[in-house]
């Protein structure tokens, strides 16, 4: 069979597992990541449809570089900055501590010398980027508090790959020749040059080809810019995925995020899918028989040893059981980078190449465990409920108006549009919200309005006003950012969750915000005064009052900072003056100098 006519059939083969292994295996609760290396290990070592899985592996890579390039796509170098304690404090504790363990649990062995000891300790130290960040992206925890952790303890594991490759050099005594120094000087400047490159140079790239109009152009950037970049890193000796992740995050302000991550997606989710079946592709089923008894202890050994450290320092640096517990259930496998690091070693000479190959089986196997282990995990859990997922289907969507999440707030605002004639969109992500309105006759969406492909589908190009009534101020702050960066023309109307949030918002300048409490707080108010013998008229003239008060208030808050205002506050009850003849009965006055207001009462 001719070159072309195999490359031809062995893109069919791979695609063909992920077509058939993905829906099979996800339809069993068993997970896509499973199904693609029960893929592999079908096609490859059992019916040898393919046999170069190292190969395939080395392209299929990409789909981990373009997973990083959208994970940083979603972090602001702010965010990066604040997640700097769970970055070198927690992935160094991890990486340390964790090496140190199974560095002398492979002393104990007596299989290797001390300095291969080493290097299989704190290779089987990392983990897996891809496997760890698939499973969150299929379980949506991806910007969970335990989810970023876990993708803490990652980022610094790639940036370690730089000294323990260097550790090879220093522990070859014989054929040392490397200049960890110097390595290090190469990676640090490569990253500043990164930086660098992507304050200046990205988004004024995109903005001359989006001018152009040509949407093939833009998509051929954005492979551009993720491949350069991953390849610039990788000739500095960092990895190729660290490379992306630094071009997506120096990108993440810019005003094309939204249309990159859109254009990389498809390219992502493909080639990650063919890497897992390369893993399974890359098992040797050999080196398996032939150690079997030994893989059978040691991986079990493993993943213990680190989910037990992994664990424990979650729960020093205060997380909670729960949040531990699938940290250590997500991160116990070994990683894609100690295959490159294993290689090293042994054609460095400072383990046997049969050694080498045994510790690559049992990180594979290891690979292959831990959508198991994610599973028993969450009979581990104490308190965290998981939400049920709905299929998302948008057929007839597209109004006037889109409602994202119907709260308690949203409700009540919906009976106002419907009850004025007006067509109400409405997307939520909970199943069990969306069963309960459709028993009342309500059509909600199942979508999570963070997605830019969701707000597509569900009409927002259409749409003269986008409602955001979600009941956390981090999604809603997100659903802003996104409908402000991409779909201009729609009016917000922003439901917030207290008056800081309120300021935000106004400082975003959306169209208008309330807060929830506001108009119930207001109403309330007057019902109690009412029922105490304060008339109906002067009742609602306080409310008022205290409603222009609070506008008063909001708008100094939001130019001279939060205690802005407080004069305007009543912290003591208004005293009536029953020996002044009032200028009009229970009326109030306004006192323009003092900022309260008299009550005045019948004499």
């Amino acid at each position: 069979m001719s070159e072309p006519n195999a490359l031809f059939s062995e893109t069919i083969l791979l695609l063909g597992g992920a077509v058939v292994s993905a829906p099979i295996f996800k339809r069993l609760g068993l997970g896509t990541v499973l199904g693609y290396l029960a893929a592999g290990v079908v096609i490859g070592p059992i019916f040898h449809g393919l046999t170069d899985g190292d190969q395939i592996l080395a392209v299929a890579e990409l789909g981990v570089v373009f997973l990083l390039f959208i994970i940083g796509l979603e972090l602001k170098p702010s965010r990066l900055w604040q997640m700097r304690r769970d970055i070198f404090g927690l992935g160094s504790a991890q990486v340390l501590l964790t090496g140190a363990l199974l560095s002398l649990v492979a002393w104990l062995t007596g299989v290797l010398d001390w300095r291969g000891c080493i290097i299989a300790g704190f290779g089987l130290a990392l983990s897996s980027t891809a496997f760890a960040m698939q499973i969150l992206d299929d379980e949506g925890d991806v910007n969970t508090r335990y989810g970023q952790r876990s993708f803490s303890m990652l980022l610094f594991q790639d940036l370690a790959i730089v000294p323990l490759l260097a550790l090879i050099n220093i522990l070859d005594t014989g054929k040392g020749h490397g200049a960890p120094v110097l390595d290090f000087a190469i990676a640090i400047g490569a990253v500043g040059a990164m930086i660098i490159m992507g304050r200046y140079l990205l988004t004024p790239l995109f903005q001359i080809i989006a001018r152009t109009g040509a949407r093939e152009a833009m998509i051929a950037a954005a492979l551009f810019v993720v491949m350069g970049s991953a390849s610039l890193m990788q000739l500095a000796g960092l990895s190729m995925a660290m490379g992306a992740f630094l071009s997506g995050v120096m990108l993440a302000e810019s005003s094309y995020r939204h249309e990159l991550e859109a254009d990389i997606e498809p390219f992502r989710g493909v080639l990650l899918a063919i890497f897992f079946i390369a893993v399974g592709l890359s098992l040797q089923l050999p080196v398996l028989w032939d150690n079997a008894l030994l893989i059978v202890i040691a991986v079990p050994v493993v993943m213990i040893a680190k989910g037990l450290v992994i664990y424990a320092i979650s729960r020093i640096a205060g997380s909670s059981h729960d949040d531990a517990i699938r940290i250590a259930f997500l991160l116990p496998q070994g990683g894609e980078f100690g295959f490159v690091l294993f290689s090293a070693a042994g054609a460095a000479g400072l383990m046997p190449p049969s050694t080498a190959s045994l510790l690559i089986a049992i990180v594979t196997m290891s690979m292959a465990l831990t959508p198991i282990g994610t599973m028993i995990s969450k009979r581990l859990l104490t308190g965290d409920k998981q939400e049920e997922q709905l299929d998302e289907d948008f057929e007839g969507a597209g109004a006037d108006v889109l409602m994202i999440g119907f709260s308690r707030f949203g409700q009540i605002s919906a009976q106002i549009l419907l009850a004025g004639g007006r067509a109400v969109t409405v997307i939520d992500t909970s199943a069990d919200r969306i069963r309960q309105a459709s028993s009342f006759g309500f059509r909600i969406y199942f979508g999570d309005g963070t997605r830019k492909d969701v707000l597509r589908a569900a009409g927002v190009d259409h749409a003269k006003i986008v409602v955001i009534c979600t009941q956390k101020r981090e999604v809603t702050d997100k659903i802003v950012e996104l409908v402000q960066d991409e779909y201009r023309h729609a009016k917000l109307f922003v439901r917030s969750y207290d008056r800081i949030h309120s300021i935000a918002l106004r400082n975003r300048n959306v169209d208008y915000e309330l807060r929830e409490t506001l108009e119930s707080g207001l109403l309330f108010g007057r019902r109690t005064l009412e029922a105490l013998g304060v008339s109906e008229v002067d009742a609602y003239e306080i409310g008022e009052d205290i409603r222009r008060r609070d506008e008063q208030r909001l708008v100094l808050q939001s130019s001279e900072g939060l205690q802005a205002g407080r004069d305007m506050l009543f912290s003591q009850p208004v005293k009536p003056e029953p020996l002044v003849k009032p200028k009009r009965a229970a009326g109030f006055e306004d006192d323009p100098l003092s900022g309260t207001a008299e009550v005045t009462a019948d004499a």
